[in-house]
């Protein structure tokens, strides 16, 4: 069995740098055109640079998604913005258009070229058909089984891979083309501006009856009915890896660095966990700890297992018990300081969790804060301040301090 690759999504620069220290193999980005995340801070050409030279530095590779349904108007452009992204050193381009993929094929013909999900690949001839059109990578519909995926890959050339989403959001239409935002917002999901109305609250009334509430409603508020749960897929690690999934794909370019780094690392830990003894290997209650703290629907196994329950009626509202507080910028073990950069309001004696790439995390109180002249200071309240605190516990850059929410 060859281990999956571990790909994290990747909504800026600090985010992809966040994704790839804690344990990402690859990162999956929009940059400045034509990809589903429009409302995301995406990358502009010189940060795209920056982040394709860092990841490269840590041998890591960096994917682009090119993956709207493009009007005339948006191909504008396309050819230059293809051959810039391979002169940057863009290792694949994700996409999901036909145009997309021919335009590519003829400017940039050695730019790696993966299909994205947007596309309902849902059997083994379509995979073939695209690896034909020098297609390398199929993402497969969410829609799909386990046990589908495994015939899939099955009957598919060994040189055609498949990428498989195991952690995130799920959009309730089939594999993420949907109208409903078009329709009612007018901003085009197709196109990256997905107004999420799935999570909107409905009550069903009849067209004759206008005044009459029909009860298709959970209490008397209503119903999130098309509220989709986050798949999760944590604790089935061997039955992906065996499926030969080549690719694991998280979902969440518009989430936080603290969703990020958390849900990385479980899944970093989970696979090479499997791998150091496949025989041998069980599950740690620890790893669904580190994707219940950053914010999160209830979970599900999706489509793989043929699960029901598929829906969140309560709410679509975000469980947040935790949230990031700071992130170290550096630790001086001679004096026992770390300087921190604040991304919540934090007080002098709260008791922080250190989230970081490698081992468990541990708690600290953040003693003897300081502001950048030295002053004492009872709180850290300015979004982004650089504060020190006193701690012997030896800190690294990047590490994470997350707090519980009272």
């Amino acid at each position: 069995m060859n281990k999956p690759e571990l790909l994290a999504p990747a909504g800026n620069l600090e985010k992809l740098k966040t994704a790839i220290e804690f344990g990402a193999d690859a990162v999956y980005l929009g940059g400045s055109k034509l990809n589903l995340r429009a409302f995301a801070d995406n990358f502009s050409v010189e940060q795209l640079k920056e982040g394709i030279e860092f990841a490269h530095s840590k041998n890591k590779k960096v994917y682009i998604t090119l993956n709207v349904f493009p009007h005339n108007e948006d191909l504008n452009g396309l050819e230059e913005y293809l051959k810039e992204l391979y002169e940057i050193g863009a290792d694949a381009i994700i996409v999901s258009d036909p145009g997309i993929i021919m335009t590519a094929r003829e400017v940039v013909p050695n730019l790696e070229l993966h299909l994205s999900t947007q596309a309902n690949s849902v059997n083994y001839k379509t995979a073939i058909f695209w690896h034909k059109q020098g297609v390398k990578r199929i993402v497969v519909a969410r829609e799909l089984s386990l046990k589908e995926i495994k015939n899939f890959k099955a009957k598919i050339p060994e040189t055609c891979e498949i990428e498989a989403f195991i952690h995130g959001a799920m959009c309730i239409s089939y594999s993420g083309r949907c109208l409903l935002s078009n329709y009612m917002t007018g901003r085009d999901s197709n196109r990256g501006a997905c107004a999420q109305p799935c999570r909107y609250k409905y009550s069903l009334v009849e067209e004759k009856r206008p005044n009459e509430y029909f009860p298709v409603y959970e209490d008397e508020k209503g119903t999130y009915i098309m509220n989709s749960k986050d798949l999760c897929m944590i604790e089935h690690i061997p039955d992906l890896v065996e499926a030969g999934i080549n690719s694991l794909k998280i979902e969440g370019r518009m989430k936080s660095a603290y969703y990020v780094a958390s849900v990385v690392k479980a899944y970093r830990e989970a696979i090479d966990t499997y791998f150091e003894n496949p025989e041998e290997y069980k599950f740690n209650e620890k790893w669904m700890e580190y994707l219940t703290k950053p914010s999160h629907r209830g979970y599900t196994t999706g489509f793989y297992y043929g699960e029901k329950d598929r829906q969140y009626y309560d709410s679509s509202a975000y469980v947040r018990d935790y949230d990031i507080v700071g992130i170290v910028r550096g630790y001086d073990k001679e004096t026992g300081v770390a300087v921190v950069e604040q991304r919540n309001k934090c007080y002098t004696g709260d008791k922080v969790e250190v989230l970081r790439p490698h081992g468990d995390n541990f708690e600290i109180e953040l003693n003897d804060m300081r502001n950048k002249k030295g002053e004492p200071i009872e709180n850290a309240p300015m979004a982004q301040m650089i504060y020190t605190i006193k701690t012997e516990y030896e800190l690294e850059s990047g590490n994470m301090l997350i707090k519980a929410k009272k």
